[in-house]
């Protein structure tokens, strides 16, 4: 999971600004580094470093960050150590001048690197899977004339992309001097974002990985970008597009459930009431348990809406029982384990007049490794709370994610091989309850029905992609394992 902001404003504007405004607002996807590239009409200029938006960029950067096209990112990392030369976007100045960012993973990484590369006389310096995206689109476009370079030659750069690269992801990137493309993996399990603001001096386009970066600059939302879709916007601003794959239609579901800002929309579907309709579905899951409950307490952030409707629907409060401190970041994103069990004591307090003497339901988005449940259930018992119970608004985590989420190792899952009543007993509180699969599916698609499926496969082992192997799965297992070492 990463962010990303491509912006393309019009001639003598500087983008530098509303790119960092909206990286801020989508920090949530990525805190591990931060990284600009604009290209000033001549050559380009970049900034990347480790940390958050506001740690890497400050006011000296305006004055050398100039242009009226660029393009920015968040990460955390999925492949690669998240070292300095992985921060993204990346970019090449031979044999055009192409700078690059992605949302995702490319699960044949290390095949290309062993294989493909090297049969090319190519050499990938970092350890980021985008540099793959960004040398197989730049050896499919040598022969062109950087003169005459057609949207065309764009698209059929893409599809080479998408015949050579595997995995999920969604891309965006300027050309020195030609213009700003974008494109969605051939099933559209990463989102992508494309939208317009009209000014006196002329028209902007941007495109972005949550709606939500392009809302807070007074962007209008014009289209999510189909899977397998190129869009080319060239140096006359016309918009160019072509769909070079017919794969059918797989977003990840995991956006709704947890990734994406309340305040998005991501392929015409609101994350917001997509949460709420969860919370909805897990009251009424609840109910059958037959067990009374006092209150329910969500896990904060991304539990809250989820939680206000399920507590509605069974007819008792719901509560901030536990205060978020602002300054530690997304735990499930952090770059390792003993990391996220620091941190998750350190990121949350309960308030002790919500729990003492109560039944409390606390309420979260998934339970993936266990950290934050133990230490939750920890939490509410010393506080005071006469029953504990545990319940997640999506199904259990149970198989590795090869498409760009921090779930690499089958052995990270808290839930495989477990009984609900195995999970209390390791948690200890007195119950937990998950969501059931088809609720789930029901509640995102409810957004809209044109969705026929989304990618679930961490939750059923259904890879939509088709060529995801056990050898695949353990190749990034092992990556996954030597880089958290």
């Amino acid at each position: 999971m990463c962010g990303f902001l491509s912006i393309y404003g019009p001639e003598g504007q500087q983008v530098l600004q509303e790119i960092l405004d909206g990286l801020l607002a989508i920090q949530h996807r990525g805190q591990d580094a931060a990284g600009v590239v604009t290209f000033d009409g001549d050559k380009f200029r970049a900034k990347k470093g480790l940390g958050l938006v506001r740690e890497v960029f400050g006011k000296k950067h305006q004055e050398r960050l100039v242009g009226n096209i660029g393009v920015g990112h968040v990460r955390y990392p999925t492949v690669g150590a998240g070292e300095d030369m992985d921060v993204q976007p990346f970019w090449l100045d031979f044999p055009l001048g192409i700078a690059m960012a992605h949302n995702g993973n490319v699960s044949n990484f290390q095949e290309l690197k062993k294989e493909y590369f090297p049969a090319h006389d190519m050499r990938i310096p970092s350890d980021c899977d985008l540099e793959a995206v960004l040398y197989v689109m730049a050896r499919a476009l040598l022969g062109c004339d950087p003169r005459t370079l057609s949207a065309k030659e764009i698209h059929d750069a893409v599809a080479e992309v998408f015949r050579t690269v595997k995995g999920a992801y969604s891309v965006v990137g300027i050309i020195a001097g030609k213009g700003m493309f974008a494109f969605r993996d051939p099933f559209g399990i990463k989102p992508i974002v494309f939208g317009q603001r009209e000014t006196a001096e002329g028209i902007y386009y941007a495109l972005a990985s949550e709606s939500v970066a392009l809302e807070i600059a007074g962007y209008k939302q014009l289209r999510n970008l189909e899977p397998g879709e190129s869009l080319w916007i060239d140096k006359d601003r016309v918009v160019h597009s072509k769909r070079s794959t017919d794969k059918p239609h797989r977003p990840c579901i995991f956006e709704h459930v947890y990734f994406a800002r309340p305040d998005s929309m991501l392929d015409e579907v609101s994350v917001y009431k997509t949460r709420l309709r969860l919370g909805e579905a897990m009251a009424h899951a609840w109910s059958k348990t037959g067990r009374e409950i006092d209150v329910v307490i969500p896990v904060p952030e991304s539990a809250r809406s989820a939680a206000q409707s399920m507590a509605q629907t069974l007819g008792v409060p719901c509560r901030e029982g536990l205060v978020k401190s602002r300054y530690i970041g997304r735990t499930f994103i952090m770059a390792n384990d003993q990391e996220r069990k620091t941190s998750i004591r350190h990121k949350l307090n309960p308030i002790r007049l919500e729990f003492e003497g109560k039944r409390v339901l606390l309420l979260d988005d998934s339970i993936v490794r266990g950290n934050t449940a133990t230490e939750l259930v920890r939490m509410a018992r010393e506080a005071g709370a006469e029953k504990v119970y545990l319940a997640s608004y999506s199904p259990p985590l149970l198989y590795p994610c090869p498409y760009g989420i921090d779930m690499s190792t089958k052995r990270e899952f808290i839930a495989r091989d477990k009984t609900l009543d195995d999970l209390a007993k390791t948690f200890d509180c007195d119950a937990v309850l998950y969501q059931d699969l088809s609720d789930m599916v029901t509640a995102a698609r409810a957004g809209n029905s044109k969705i026929e499926r989304f990618c679930t496969a961490c939750f059923d082992g259904e890879y939509p992609t088709g060529d995801i192997t056990s050898k695949v799965l353990e190749t990034i297992e092992n990556e996954r394992i030597s880089v958290q070492v």
